[in-house]
């Protein structure tokens, strides 16, 4: 069978218009050959997100951004086709991010952790990040500031190099040459007078070291007096002190009590002392006696008679 040449141009110009809208189709994020899940986000605006952007977890492409539609609320709808080999948990976060400083954007999964998956044409929860132009503003003023920071020693450096700052800066450099000069005198008169005292030095540290081995002999002593001390305080604290004391304190409460009896005029002691006429009766015994005594001395014979011979003459 013999086709023509109009059926074939028919044919080609057939399969060319399919071929081109199947390329339209797939530039426009639509992948007719192959199945997606598909999922939407709601964003109040998507200002630099155009169909087919990628949706990416960690920087890895997962899908692409297939449709987008307003409604009439004011918001857009975007419709996401994802790779349906990847399970997305109910409480995944679809945020619109920038890539690059031009305003480009993105739609990037923060994966959450639920157990639950999404299901074919369920609704995300959407969030917007700030452009990266935006997150570069408070970098932009501190650079605005540093070189603000930056003219203003500039300038300060233009006053310093000035003819009379430098003419003040040799001026004090000079200074410091005489100092160093003088320093070194005054250092060189220091070395000559150690120099002349390296004697006298000498024996400071020889007292100062039979000063130290004293010391150090006075401190064993000091040692001994104190293990003495220690060994006292030790056969005190051993001893019946505390029996001792009470027997003192005991001998002269009793005292005390006796005392007490002779000075109240109980007891014999205390008649003895306290009784005038066996004071006066005592005194005059005592006169009595001692006039005897006398007496006996002066008339011996009267008191006192004997013999040689054993014969005593009587008196008459």
């Amino acid at each position: 069978m013999k086709i023509s040449n109009e059926t074939k141009i028919g044919v080609l110009t057939t399969i060319a218009i399919a071929i081109l809208i199947l390329c339209y189709s797939y530039l426009r994020g639509n992948d007719v050959f192959s199945a997606s899940n598909r999922f939407y986000a709601i964003y109040n605006s998507v200002d630099g997100l155009s169909v087919s952007k990628p949706v990416l977890v960690n920087g890895f492409p997962i899908g692409h951004v297939a449709n987008m539609k307003l409604r009439p609320d004011g918001r857009t709808i975007v419709e996401l086709k994802i790779d349906p080999q990847y399970n997305i948990p109910d409480n995944t976060v679809a945020k619109l991010v920038s890539t690059d400083l031009l305003g480009s954007k993105a739609i990037v999964f923060a994966m959450g952790n639920s157990k639950n998956y999404l299901e074919d044409k369920d609704t995300l929860k959407a969030d917007v990040q700030g452009s990266l132009a935006e997150s570069l503003q408070p970098i932009q003023k501190k650079a605005e500031n540093l070189i603000s920071k930056l003219d203003s020693s500039l300038q300060s450096i233009n006053k310093i190099m000035n003819p009379d700052f430098q003419k003040n800066v040799d001026r004090s450099f000079l200074s410091i040459a005489n100092s160093l000069q003088t320093l070194e005198g005054t250092t060189k008169k220091i070395d000559d007078l150690i120099g002349s005292q390296t004697g006298h030095i000498n024996a400071i540290l020889s007292n100062a070291e039979s000063t130290s081995s004293n010391l150090k002999t006075s401190t064993s002593h000091l040692d001994s007096i104190a293990g003495n001390v220690q060994k006292f305080s030790r056969d005190l604290s051993n001893s019946n002190l505390k029996q001792t004391l009470e027997n003192a304190n005991k001998a002269i409460s009793e005292l005390q009590a006796a005392i007490a009896k002779i000075n109240s005029g109980q007891g014999s002691l205390s008649l003895l002392i306290n009784d005038r006429n066996l004071y006066d009766n005592l005194n005059s015994s005592s006169k009595h006696l001692d006039s005897l005594l006398i007496d006996l001395k002066a008339h011996p014979k009267r008191y006192v008679s004997f013999s040689v011979f054993g014969g005593g003459k009587k008196n008459k």
